[in-house]
């Protein structure tokens, strides 16, 4: 049974966490101090104390969403009509002290059967890590509340999108792809000491690396897939690599047929705007088998390569059967390919463009107000 409650405090002198809660439904609640003290009412305090929740347990934990329950002296559990649950993010010692802190979300839950659902994707966010306690409450006729002490504080981190939540993003980005055009090879942009350091200190070979945290902040393969990033999107007027890049003057240039071919897997791992008008898709390589494919197996929503709305590689209907390749034309395709890349199988030439760092996407944030690449859960 999800909370059917929800209150916000700024300032809550008596949770266990931030301070005291005020429920804007009811008519007033009284809460202990941490330290047990009880309200400052006689006929409260004359009454047998409301068990404290003991052993508190957090499972069933999604992105937007956790199971709780917690075991309970019997004394006095008959006269527990409400729950109050205190839930804050968790203090990171390294956050900017001049930011405002995020207001604390106090839930206000009837007193159903355990354990209970908490799901809301406007206090809850994929990734973050949490504090919660818990009281329990016994309503009088005066409409003032009874309370147990705080339970102890449990420390929980909320989930990865599912792929549930990921097709629904790429339901917004199939809305705003766009038609398809040819391209023929993929490309990587990156300064001459990447490139040197490969062939002296790696044989020669570019090597995957962890993706950094740009993009949704629910992204289940920030900071957890490794693998190479490559651009495919080409020129309207010329139908060839743009020759700007954010991300250094030397290009190695691969055949698409190299890295994207039956042989190959593809997943939708994300789509993202930084605050601008460009809209991001990152697709995934890999190669059908690898520790790549077993990992997006598991995460990602799968595309079929022959049919899809951002980059499909299939047979020509005519001559030789050579593959062909198309990409969408109004996102920006940022391809992850998951094994090593020989410099053998391309070439690195300089481009005439300019280095545009601006267009950098390295641990770029997610624009969380945007409507066209956001869904309902936490960013």
């Amino acid at each position: 049974m999800e909370v059917p409650g929800l209150a916000h405090s700024i300032t809550s002198p008596l949770s266990p966490c931030e301070g005291m809660i005020k429920d804007l439904s009811l008519d007033a609640i009284q809460l202990c101090e941490r330290d047990g003290s009880k309200a400052q009412d006689g006929s409260l305090s004359e009454m047998e104390e409301l068990p404290v929740p003991q052993n508190i347990k957090i499972s069933n934990i999604t992105c937007d969403s956790f199971k709780i329950c917690w075991d309970m002296e019997a004394r006095s559990k008959e006269r527990i009509t409400h729950y109050f649950i205190d839930l804050n993010k968790k203090e990171n010692k390294n956050s900017n002290k001049f930011k405002h802190k995020d207001v604390p979300t106090k839930l206000v839950a009837k007193a159903v059967p355990l354990p209970m659902t908490v799901r809301g994707h406007w206090f809850l966010s994929p990734r973050t890590e949490y504090t919660v306690a818990v009281q329990t409450a016994s309503k009088q006729t005066d409409g003032d509340y009874a309370i147990s002490e705080w339970s102890e504080i449990i420390e929980f981190c909320t989930a990865d999108y599912s792929t549930v939540h990921l097709n629904q993003l790429m339901e917004k980005a199939v809305a705003i792809a766009g038609r398809m055009l040819p391209l023929s090879v993929f490309y990587r942009n990156q300064n001459k000491e990447y490139f040197d350091h490969a062939r002296e200190a790696q044989e020669n070979r570019m090597l995957p690396s962890v993706k950094d945290n740009s993009g949704s902040h629910g992204s289940p393969i920030s900071g957890k897939l490794e693998g190479l990033f490559f651009s495919c999107n080409t020129e309207f007027n010329t139908g060839k690599p743009p020759q700007d890049s954010p991300y250094g003057r030397q290009r190695f240039e691969v055949q698409a047929n190299a890295l994207f071919n039956p042989d190959t897997n593809l997943y939708f791992g994300d789509f993202y705007c930084m605050y601008t008008a460009y809209h991001y898709v990152i697709l995934v390589l890999a190669p059908k088998g690898s520790s790549g494919d077993e990992f997006c197996k598991q995460r990602l929503p799968a595309l079929d390569i022959t049919n899809n709305r951002f980059l499909t590689c299939k047979k020509e209907e005519e001559g030789d059967g050579a593959l062909v390749f198309h990409h969408a034309q109004d996102v920006i395709l940022e391809v992850i390919y998951t094994e090593p890349v020989d410099l053998a199988s391309g070439t690195v030439a300089e481009i005439s463009g300019h280095q545009l760092m601006s267009m950098s996407t390295v641990n770029a944030k997610k624009d969380p107000s945007c409507k066209t690449c956001n869904i309902s859960v936490g960013r």
